[in-house]
């Protein structure tokens, strides 16, 4: 018999609106049996060793009449989200003890999964398992499908990354370099502005805080325009962006943090642009691509072990950490990739 373990999780206390509060979540300890229930075929239990921190999550966080990509979290359970785990006890054929994926799971110690088919097995163990939150893993493939499948970039072509010291910016910034375009990254502090410039090797950056007129500021540093934007944003950035497209720009709508903690979402006023540039947006979805992930490794890897592409996180210790480093999101706390260490294995 397989003896019960404790498991702390964080549970989601209160729906939000507005800005979320640490105290709309909660650290709780249940206990949980390390062996699959008798019954459950296809299913894995699994030790969380990492969790993601992702914008996408707060929308989880609020009750929804109309249903979205994602449905609302349950009160009163462990939130989830993605993480790096390791299996401890499989009846699917696919796993067996030991094993590492990455994944949907929960926000706790230890987590049942009976929908496997939400994990991607790991088999490049040679590289930091903490990227599979990130560069290795959504964010990544967010990244490169954004890129290169939504933006068909072209070389020497201007490129301009909102929110670009973030999980997903940092990594498109670096592609684009890499295909040989032009590009400039926002941020909010100098930290970051730094790090776009010096560490990623953006061609130019700026912080968005310190710029009173964002059309302006874009003509400043486009003074040709812009083929490709990433949004992470939306709001006044985009509608300054929509004025500083070139003709045939692409825009991939990856995300609007600007957006998610208003009642009331920000009007956009420049889309008469879309008309006469002949601009092309798009908003994605990384599961759509999760397809291409064999490609975009063979891709990604070699540039990761070359040094040709760096990556940064914000590493927070423990799962008692993730309400802070989660709402943190929002605020700009984080400098790179936000994840938690519940466990190293």
């Amino acid at each position: 018999m397989a003896d019960e373990v404790r498991n702390k999780q964080v549970i989601l206390k209160n729906y939000v609106s507005g800005f979320p509060k640490e105290s709309d979540m909660e650290i709780v300890t249940s206990s949980i049996r390390l062996k699959i229930p008798e019954g459950n075929k296809d299913a894995v239990l699994v030790k969380n060793l990492y969790l993601s921190c992702d914008p996408y999550m707060r929308g989880r966080m609020t009750k929804r009449d109309t249903p979205t990509f994602v449905p609302s979290f349950e009160l009163g359970k462990p939130m989830n989200g993605y993480g790096v785990v390791k299996v401890l006890d499989s009846t699917h054929p696919n796993y067996k003890k030991g094993d590492l994926a990455w994944g949907f799971t929960g926000w706790e110690e230890y987590s049942l999964i009976t929908s496997p088919q939400l994990l991607i097995k790991i088999e490049h163990t040679d590289l930091p398992l903490s990227y599979y939150t990130g560069i290795l893993g959504m964010p990544g493939v967010t990244a490169y499908a954004g890129f290169y499948e939504v933006c068909s970039p072209k070389k020497g072509e201007f490129v301009y990354v909102s929110a670009a010291s973030g999980a997903v910016g940092q990594i498109v910034g670096q592609f684009a370099k890499l295909m040989g375009c032009y590009v400039v990254g926002s941020a909010g502090s100098k930290e970051k502005v730094d790090l776009l410039k010096n560490k990623f090797g953006f061609d130019d950056a700026f912080n968005y805080k310190e710029e009173p007129d964002l059309d302006a500021a874009l003509k400043r540093y486009f003074p040709e325009g812009i083929d490709i934007y990433f949004e992470n944003v939306g709001g006044k950035m985009l509608d300054a962006v929509l004025l500083n497209m070139r003709i045939r720009g692409r825009i991939a709508v990856c995300g609007m943090i600007s957006q998610y903690n208003l009642e009331n979402p920000e009007g956009v006023h420049n889309l008469a642009s879309i008309i006469a540039k002949r601009i092309r947006m798009e908003g994605f979805l990384a599961g759509d691509f999760y397809h291409l992930y064999p490609k975009f490794l063979e891709m990604v890897i070699p540039y990761i072990k070359q040094g040709k592409i760096v990556y940064v996180e914000d590493v927070a210790e423990g799962l008692e950490s993730g309400p802070t480093s989660l709402i943190g999101l929002f605020t700009g706390r984080n400098v790179g990739k936000q994840l938690v260490v519940v466990a190293r294995e």
